[in-house]
């Protein structure tokens, strides 16, 4: 199966149990991997033949901004619902970090694999 890769999509939101930060929208780094076919695509050189990594990524963004979840746990499970419903995606691979959730680490994050 071949994988379409979307690496370091950053979305700026309220994430996080503390209530700081739930005031304070911070830093969300997500990284997809989308598991598909790409032969027809590759043969036919066509937009509508493919996965539209643009369009796909505007939608995670734009969830990831203003989902206001309390866990990345929950943002990515939302994150991969929203990969699915992608016809052409069999199965995905979604890391969602926050980079600036802990003074010490250089970030925390989740990473899971959906059918």
């Amino acid at each position: 199966m071949d994988k379409i890769l979307i690496t370091n999509l950053r979305a700026h939101g309220i994430i996080g149990v503390y209530d700081e930060e739930r005031i304070t929208p911070q830093d969300i780094l997500i990284n997809i991997t989308l598991y598909t076919d790409t032969h027809l695509a590759a043969k036919s050189d066509l937009l509508d033949d493919c996965i539209n990594y643009d369009a796909l990524s505007q939608r995670v963004r734009n969830h990831a901004e203003n989902a206001k979840r309390l866990t990345v746990e929950a943002l990515a499970e939302d994150i991969a619902k929203i990969c699915l419903e992608e016809a052409r995606v069999k199965k995905v691979r979604v890391r969602v970090e926050k980079p600036e959730a802990l003074g010490f680490v250089e970030k925390v994050g989740v990473e899971i694999k959906r059918s």
